[in-house]
């Protein structure tokens, strides 16, 4: 079955990975603080924010107090309050949270980052994901959500091939189908910063091709400047559905590149799509100053564009 062809999609989803995946790669800071621009978020129009990691507390101490944020959360309607679990343990402290739960599965195509990342090997990571299955079912979670890690290249590895990220998701969603489960939606994940327009054209393709009834949304880091062209790439190919990180926070603990940059930039990406004319839902002005806040909070410049040098002031019609 051939893929659908794909337009550009009139208007986009974003999801904040600010305060967890930000956050979870800078100093230890105050939760009261986490929780200020968790709310300052939920302002803008933005209706999803990921708010915490329940990972290793000492392999991770940013996010020590993962519960302390979610209890301090006084919740806006219509935001969805999630977080982010590597295991069975991590998704029962999710449950206890109160957060907002989306079930999820993963894999990795590099055995290298999941031992460093995960302390198993890919092969171990994928097969563990029937164990998070199994505690979705008893939660009444459904498994809606796949996630390719490392999707375009490793810093250990180096460039993973196209075929290598398509086995890798064809061997998640067989486990998954073997689980009686098939999640709709699909992350291709840039976790270290690989990613070119090209690469993001040729994976999608071919993703598409195999499985057209399948969403397709990219989880993208700006780690050399090219995340909001990869954005583009993806969005000209019909992707709806974007992680971002107000400022540009972030990065990745086990990337092996302590000077890579975060994600790509939530506000410089919602200015793209609105000067596109793609509808997000997000009061742009009042996330800019949203992203001066996470700046005032981790207390040193971030990368984002749109923060410094404000709106594009166009002419007014006479």
């Amino acid at each position: 079955m051939r893929a659908r062809p794909q337009e550009t999609p009139r208007r986009v989803s974003i999801c904040e990975e600010g305060p967890r995946e930000g956050f979870q790669s800078e100093h230890q800071l105050p939760t009261e603080r986490k929780v200020d621009l968790i709310h300052a978020l939920a302002k803008t129009g933005l209706t999803e924010i990921n708010c915490v990691s329940f990972v290793d507390r000492e392999r991770v101490p940013q996010m020590a107090d993962a519960e302390q944020v979610a209890a301090g959360i006084l919740r806006e309607p219509g935001v969805y309050y999630t977080g982010t679990w590597l295991n069975a343990k991590g998704f029962d402290r999710a449950v206890a949270s109160g957060l907002d739960l989306v079930g999820s599965v993963f894999a990795i195509t590099s055995d290298t980052f999941a031992r460093k990342n995960n302390n198993r090997s890919a092969k171990d990571v994928a097969e563990g994901q029937r164990l998070l299955m199994d505690k979705y079912r008893q939660n009444g979670v459904s498994t809606s959500v796949a996630y390719i890690f490392t999707a375009f290249g490793c810093m250990f590895e180096g460039d993973v091939p196209p075929q290598t990220t398509i086995d890798t998701l064809a061997h998640l969603l067989d486990i998954c189908a073997d689980e009686g489960e098939s999640p709709s939606t699909i992350y291709f994940c840039d976790t270290v910063g690989f990613a070119n327009p090209n690469a993001i054209r040729t994976l999608l393709e071919r993703a598409r091709e195999r499985w057209p009834d399948r969403d397709f949304a990219l989880h993208l880091h700006d780690t050399r400047g090219m995340g909001i062209a990869n954005v583009l790439a993806g969005l000209e190919l019909g992707v709806a559905r974007f992680d971002s990180s107000i400022g540009g926070l972030g990065g990745c603990p086990f990337a092996g590149n302590r000077a890579a940059a975060g994600n790509v930039c939530t506000e410089d990406m919602v200015l793209m799509f609105e000067e596109m004319g793609i509808e997000t839902g997000v009061d742009l002005p009042t996330l800019i100053e949203a992203a001066k806040l996470a700046a005032e909070i981790v207390g040193h410049p971030l990368p984002g564009k749109t923060m410094s040098a404000g709106l594009i002031p166009h002419a007014v019609a006479a």
